[in-house]
Order: C-alpha cells, then sequence, then structure tokens
C-alpha cells in the first residue's frame, strides 16, 4: 500500500511539472525590429540581452514586378560590397540562444509590389535560396549562409495583391526538419487591406498587430477602450497563430500610440493574456528600446 501511495505520489509529482513546463512554453514573448538604426547595437547583444524571443531583421525593401531585390540595414553594413554577409554569424548567435531571426519584407520606405501570382512565385524564390535553406548556385546571400527561421510581411506600400499567394509558396517550402515561419505586421484597423487576403490563408505564425499610428484603434490619453476592443476584434478573428500587441518603445518612436509602461502592465496586458491565442508583445524598434530601456518595466509580466 505504501509503495502504490508513493508511486502515486511520484506520478502527481511529475504530472504537475509537465503542466508547469507546458505552462511555461506558453508564456507571452517579446518580439523586436532590428535594423534601422546604426546606433541601436548589433545583432548578436541584442539577442544576448534575454528579453526578446523574435528578432525582426528589416527591411528587404525592394523586391517584385522586376525590381532588383534589395535589403537596407541603415547603418549597420552595406550589401552592395558584401559588407553584410557578416551577419550570418550574429544570427546563428541568436539561433543558439534560443530566438527565432526572420527577415522582414517591406516598411514604410521602399520600392516594392507583387504583380501578379507568378511574381509572388519569384519572390518566394528568392527569398528561400537567399536567406533561407534554399541552395542554389550563384545566389547572393547579402547576409551570408545563415539560414534565417522565416520571413515577416510588414506591406505598407504597393499593390495589396498576391501576398497570400506569397504565403502560400513560401509555406511549401517548410519541411518535417525545418519550418518556414511566417508573420505579419498589419495596422490595426480591421481588416488590413495590405495583409488581409494573406492573413485569411491561416498560414501565419505570429501577428504582431500595429496599435499605434491609427487613432480608431489605439490607446490615447489615459484610455484603454478603443485599443481593447481592437484586440479582442483581432483575437476573435484571427483562426491560427499568436497574436502580438505591436507598440512603439518610446514616444519619439511613433506619431501616436504610445502606452506608458506602467499602463501597458497594469492595465493592458492583464487583459488581452486571457485570450487563447496571446503570443506577447512586438516592439517598435531595438533602438527605441535600448535608449529607454521600455521593456524591462513589463518584461516579467508578458
Amino acid at each position: 500500500m505504501a509503495n502504490k501511495t508513493l508511486a502515486n505520489s511520484t506520478f502527481l509529482m511529475f504530472l504537475a511539472f509537465i503542466l508547469a513546463a507546458a505552462k511555461i512554453s506558453e508564456a507571452g514573448k517579446i518580439a523586436i525590429y532590428w535594423g534601422q538604426n546604426g546606433n541601436e547595437g548589433n545583432l548578436t547583444s541584442t539577442c544576448a540581452t534575454g528579453k526578446y524571443g523574435y528578432v525582426l531583421v528589416s527591411f528587404l525593401n525592394k523586391f517584385g514586378n522586376d525590381t532588383t531585390p534589395d535589403i537596407n540595414l541603415a547603418g549597420h553594413c552595406n550589401p552592395a560590397d558584401g559588407g553584410c554577409k557578416i551577419m550570418s554569424a550574429h544570427i546563428e548567435n541568436c539561433q543558439k540562444l534560443g530566438v527565432k531571426v526572420l527577415l522582414s519584407i517591406g516598411g514604410g520606405i521602399g520600392d516594392y509590389t507583387l504583380a501578379s501570382k507568378s511574381d509572388a512565385s519569384e519572390v518566394a524564390d528568392y527569398l528561400w535560396n537567399n536567406y533561407l535553406g534554399g541552395k542554389k548556385p550563384n545566389s547572393s546571400r547579402p547576409l551570408g549562409n545563415a539560414t534565417m527561421d522565416g520571413i515577416d510581411f510588414d506591406i505598407e506600400l504597393g499593390s495589396t495583391k498576391h501576398y497570400d499567394d506569397l504565403a502560400k509558396y513560401l509555406s511549401k517550402y517548410s519541411t518535417k526538419s525545418r519550418k518556414v515561419y511566417l508573420s505579419g505586421a498589419p495596422q490595426c484597423p480591421y481588416p488590413d487591406s495590405f495583409l488581409g487576403a494573406a492573413l485569411n490563408t491561416s498560414l501565419f505564425d505570429y501577428v504582431w498587430v500595429q496599435f499605434y499610428n491609427n487613432a480608431p484603434c489605439q490607446y490615447s490619453s489615459g484610455n484603454t477602450t478603443k485599443l481593447i476592443n481592437s484586440w479582442n476584434q483581432w483575437s476573435d478573428s484571427l483562426k491560427k497563430g499568436k497574436l502580438f500587441m505591436g507598440l512603439p518603445a518610446a514616444e519619439s518612436a511613433a506619431g501616436s500610440g504610445y502606452i506608458p509602461s506602467d499602463v501597458l502592465a497594469s492595465e493592458v496586458l492583464p487583459v488581452i493574456k486571457k485570450s487563447l491565442n496571446y503570443g506577447g508583445v512586438m516592439l517598435w524598434s531595438r533602438y527605441y528600446d535600448n535608449e529607454y530601456n521600455y521593456s524591462s518595466g513589463f518584461q516579467a509580466l508578458v
């Protein structure tokens, strides 16, 4: 009888451990955009802070419609002379720390669009062979030979069409041994005009909605109502993947929508964390988070 009681006790302890581990694994994380300010530190130091679960290298801001693809990493390196190939070691350093590193395509400034379904296929092929796991001969590999974890869609310009096709083509490169992660950064007015169709494919693993620079659906003057209502709409509509609240990491990081970290911690996070598809918080950007230490005010609560 004593042995049976001991066995039951051991089993219950083991079950509690498994449930606790599962709960930890489902804890929220912080995603950060990196690459648009040469004073934000390198990628390795960004990941070494231990703050971030995802780093979005931004931006590949020229692609599609016969445009020669080009990546712009501001003051970090110059891809034209091969200077960005040093990024390979940094990407791998981050991945060793358990941080997923995705290439963000698009941005607020650039020359990009998708002219057709075949154009989307060509862009997917380019991304696969130059930033992901492809090995096509003579590919330029602007960031070196490291295999990035996936592609982030931050589409704010050009045509609104064929990003659903791009998502489908990219997802086909996933294998059992190596998944191609997809993320998107729509504006908070629902549905997003650029990414609505793409998100409806249910192929996106992470959706970090930009709840800033959008008066109808952001925090304003101590009022969280519009923000929470918009979050709930996004949460209800997202059929697959994790939902993140995208915010500026400083008042100067955006025109509007900044939430003081104490308000985020006390009034916003306790509400949005109740959503079953809650994933965490996305911040624009590493430069501002580094300058103002914004994430430290709520990191433990994400």
